[in-house]
This record gives structure tokens, C-alpha cells and sequence, in this order.
């Protein structure tokens, strides 16, 4: 899906109204119920739980009348404050307001105070219904105060904002006086570049869209960036069944350069995964000292024996009388990394392959390591070469702070892209996966529990075994499918064991349950 900018979303509406003859009053009744869904899907024991709804006067707190009526219809008792003057509010916005007047009351927003917020239980929710993407320049006076407090919620305190964090901007992401920062936010039609650039990946929390009703080609018609959001339809040609002649050769032979001494879960983890995700064939190439104990744990995987340094791990005696050579002969995927340490000698090994590339190359962990410093050696116009760093690992690429890379997540994807001609994959909540002909993809799926060691092995051995199956004749696509499956799989583990009790061993095993909720979503269930 394309994102809009705060101006292309509103020609998207106007063209509803003016084109498809759907009213501008039937997108705010859309949104709002389809915000009021979401927190009675996504909590439980709602009747227990103090639901407060603080609407601004334009259209986004007319989503919010909506969202209170619709949560009221459930038989709830939200809390309705209007931040502003009821005089103030004009058009569809003042409709809801009547509609709701009928029903509850609508408190001051002098009651909003830091001390009432304070004073929510935990479990309460705060529906942000404040301002949407018409926001210019500075929040102030009443709105900054009221925002501000929202912020110094207690823990476990929810905040769902309506469209966009009030006070962030839609376009930049920009934050200037004061912005919510939400646990969830439901956009409508499209997200905006500001839930994904600058301070919106910290605000925004969980982000999902809804449809409202404006249909896809308009979004296709009017989008002019470069930005797309992560989702199931990106993807559809991905969830075509096998063919009943097909054999184990037609989905590619995936080789996955990993493991040392102590460090042979790395290499098991991401070759298990490759097969898991459909690969034919997966191969592990590793120290000769621990192909043994590799070989032991999965039956499905091969293994090659690769010359070893006295510290057990890679030498580059590999690449001598062709060796390698012949091991990588006839594969369709070559993913190097994990698990390979910081040895010199290693790494040396892992840059001559990186320089002679003659299949795809994932790049992930130590292979990474290999090029601190030296980035600019990534480049080369032939061949093709796919990097996943984390933060850490793309600051000491580029040689600058995290805070400097996570500051400006995409711009230093896209960047680095081009300087590398490599797909760069950003690792962190909504992942930047970037192209070098500028397309970036925007990941929608992942949660915290990811966050432990062995996922970022996991998602190398899904990338090469989409890359084994899928070739490259679209591998930015590629990488970002195999980016949204590992996040999808990681949401799927949590609703299974909750997040503290995930290990990366539980991803592989719920890549089956994300295979199924993919073809669902994508229309090919």
C-alpha cells in the first residue's frame, strides 16, 4: 500500500464524495466504529475498564463522537470530553456532537487536568481524538496541556489515537510543542509519511490502517512518494500454490555460511528457517569442528565442511584449490553472517565472498562486522547483495551514533542503499527496507518479544529461502515479504506465549500459523 501525504489523503476523500458519491459523513461514521472495533477486539473485560474519549473540534473529534456512540451501543459508559468550545465545531463534526448529545454527556475540558489523568486505573483507555492531519505549526495553550498530560498517564494506562498522535505531523512527523504518544494508532485509508518518519515511529505505538470506504485505485492514482506500507495485498503473487508437477529443485538450494565454536544455534536457527519458509534445499557451510553438532539437531539440513582457525571458527583456507567455490555451485541463495565472530581471519573470508559475489548474498551479524568501517567496500555494480543491520550494526557501518541512525531511520536506509547498491534492511519497529532505486517499504508486523537473541538469524534464513524460491527479479518486494512474514510469525508467537517467554525458536514454529493468516489476508486463503 502507498502512503499518502496529509494532502493527498484529503483528495482521496474529496474524490469519494465527488467521484464515488460516498459522504464525507459515512467516512467519519467508517472511522470512528471501525476505532471502536479495534479497542473491543483488542481488550478484554471491557465493562471493567474507564474508557475516556477527549475529541478536538475538527473532523478528528468528530471521529471520536462516533467512536464514543459506537462503544456505547456496546453496552460501555465512555467518558466524552471536548477540548475547545461546542460552537467551535462546525460540518460532519457537529453532526456527531448532536448525535451524541443525545445520548451522553459531554464533559469540559477544564476537568482534563494532569491529576485527572493520574487518577485512571490501570487498565483505563484514552481514546486521542484531539487532532488529526491538518495539524500547523505549534501545539499551544489548552491542547499542549492537555496532551502533555496524557503523556504522564500511570502505566498501564492505554492511549489509542485516532488517525495520528494529536500534534504529530502528518507529513514530517515532526513534533513542535507537544504531541501524544500513543500505544495504538488506527489510520484511516493510508498511513502518512509522519507515522514513519522522524519522532512517529516513538509516538504512533502499534499502527494499523482501516479501510473506510475510499477504494484502492484512488490511493494508486494520487500517490506520488516513493513510501509503501507493509501488508498482506503487497504480496498476493506470494501465495500461489505449488504446482502438482513441482519438485524440491523448482523452490532453490539455499547455502547459509554460519557457525563457530559455541555459536552453532546461530547456523541451525537460520538454515531451519529457510527451509521452513519453503526453500527445496538448505545447506549449512560451517567450521568443520562444529558441522557435527549442526548435523545432529535438524535432519531436513546439509552440511559442508569448511577449513577451521584454531579458535574454531572460519579460515580463510576455505577459499583455497576452490573449495568453496564448488560448495556454492548451484545454489540460488547465500546467506553469511550469523554466528561467525570477530576473528580477522573470518572475516577477511567473508569479505572476499562479499567481493567475488556470483549468487544473491544475504549479509546479516558478523558478516556485517566485517565491513565496520569499511562500508564503502560493499559496493559493486555487479551481483546482487541484501544487508540487515540493527541499529548498531548500521552505525558502526557508517561510523555515527544509534541515536544519529534512529533519528532518521529512513533517509539513512535510502541513503546507504544507494551508496552500497545493496537492500538495505533496517532492523527495529517498522523495519526500512530500501532499494536502490529509491522504493522503500515500510514493515507492518513484529512486536518487543522479537527482541531476544537468535530472531536476527531467523530472519536471515527467511530471506534466503524466499530469495532461493523467488529469484530477484523483484527482491526488494522479496526482502520486504520475507521482513513481514518473520514480524507476522512474531505476532503470532505472542498471541500463543505472551512476549517475555519467546525465544527465536518459537518464529520457526509459527510460520506456519503466519502462512495461514497471510493467504487469509491476501485473498488467496
Amino acid at each position: 500500500m502507498k502512503i499518502l501525504t496529509a494532502a493527498e489523503t484529503k483528495e482521496v476523500d474529496r474524490l469519494t464524495t465527488a467521484r464515488y458519491r460516498l459522504p464525507g459523513l459515512t467516512l467519519m461514521e467508517n472511522a470512528g466504529r471501525g476505532v471502536a472495533e479495534f479497542i473491543q477486539r483488542r481488550f478484554p473485560f471491557l465493562p471493567s475498564r474507564r474508557i475516556v474519549v477527549l475529541c478536538g473540534k475538527g473532523n478528528n473529534g468528530g471521529d471520536g463522537f462516533v467512536v464514543a456512540r459506537h462503544l456505547r451501543n456496546l453496552g460501555l459508559k465512555p467518558e466524552v470530553y471536548l477540548v475547545g468550545e461546542p460552537r467551535g465545531v462546525k460540518g460532519d463534526a457537529a453532526t456527531n456532537l448532536k448525535h451524541w448529545k443525545k445520548l451522553g454527556k459531554l464533559g469540559s475540558d477544564r476537568a482534563v487536568t494532569t491529576e485527572f489523568v493520574a487518577g485512571l486505573p490501570a487498565g483505563s483507555i484514552i481514546v486521542d481524538a484531539l487532532l488529526g492531519t491538518g495539524v500547523r505549526g505549534p501545539v499551544e495553550g489548552r491542547l499542549r496541556d492537555v496532551i502533555n498530560s496524557v503523556n504522564e498517564r500511570e502505566p498501564g494506562v492505554f492511549v489509542v489515537s485516532v488517525d495520528i498522535p494529536s500534534g504529530l505531523q502528518a507529513d514530517t512527523g515532526q513534533v513542535e510543542g507537544a504531541a501524544v504518544v500513543a500505544d495504538y494508532t488506527l489510520t484511516f485509508t493510508a498511513p502518512k509519511p509522519g507515522l514513519v518518519l522522524g519522532e512517529g515511529g516513538h509516538r504512533v505505538g502499534r499502527l494499523e490502517v482501516r479501510e473506510i470506504g475510499s477504494p484502492p485505485e484512488l490511493i494508486d492514482e494520487l500517490a506520488k512518494g516513493s513510501l509503501r506500507w507493509s501488508e498482506a495485498a503487497e504480496f498476493r503473487r506470494f501465495a500461489l500454490p505449488r504446482r502438482a508437477e513441482s519438485n524440491k529443485g523448482d523452490y532453490g538450494h539455499a547455502l547459509i555460511v554460519a557457525g563457530s565454536i559455541g555459536k552453532s544455534g546461530a547456523a541451525v536457527l537460520a538454515s531451519t528457517a529457510a527451509l521452513r519458509v519453503g526453500a527445496g534445499l538448505a545447506t549449512v557451510a560451517t567450521p568443520e569442528p562444529v558441522l557435527p553438532v549442526i548435523a545432529s539437531m535438524v535432519p531436513e539440513i546439509m552440511t559442508e565442511p569448511l577449513a577451521a582457525t584454531r579458535a574454531g571458527t572460519i579460515s580463510e583456507k576455505s577459499l583455497e584449490a576452490g573449495l568453496f567455490a564448488k560448495i556454492l555451485a548451484g545454489k540460488r541463495a547465500l546467506a553469511i553472517g550469523p554466528g561467525l565472530t570477530t576473528n580477522e581471519e573470518t572475516q577477511q573470508f567473508v569479505r572476499s565472498i562479499v567481493a567475488g559475489r556470483s549468487v544473491p548474498i544475504i549479509l546479516d551479524a558478523d558478516g556485517l562486522n566485517a565491513f565496520a568501517g569499511r562500508a564503502s567496500e560493499l559496493r559493486n555494480a555487479a551481483g546482487h547483495l541484501c544487508v540487515t543491520p540493527h541499529p548498531g550494526e548500521m552505525a558502526r557501518l557508517l561510523g555515527c551514533t544509534v541515536r544519529e541512525v534512529q533519528a532518521r531511520r529512513v533517509e539513512v536506509a535510502t541513503q546507504a542503499s544507494r551508496d552500497w547498491n545493496a537492500v538495505v534492511v533496517l532492523k527495529g519497529h517498522q523495519t526500512v527496507i530500501a532499494a536502490p532505486d529509491g522504493a522503500v517499504f515500510i514493515n507492518s508486523t513484529g512486536n518487543p518479544a522479537m527482541a531476544t537473541g537468535g530472531t536476527g538469524d531467523v530472519l536471515t534464513g527467511m530471506l534466503a529461502g524466499y530469495t532461493a524460491q523467488f529469484g530477484t527479479a523483484d527482491w526488494p518486494r522479496v526482502i520486504a515479504f520475507g521482513v513481514y512474514m518473520h514480524g507476522l510469525a512474531g505476532d503470532h508467537a505472542v498471541s500463543a506465549y505472551h512476549q517475555a517467554p519467546i525465544l527465536a525458536s518459537d518464529l520457526i514454529s509459527s510460520i506456519r500459523g503466519a502462512y495461514l493468516h497471510f493467504h487469509i489476508e491476501s485473498g488467496r486463503g
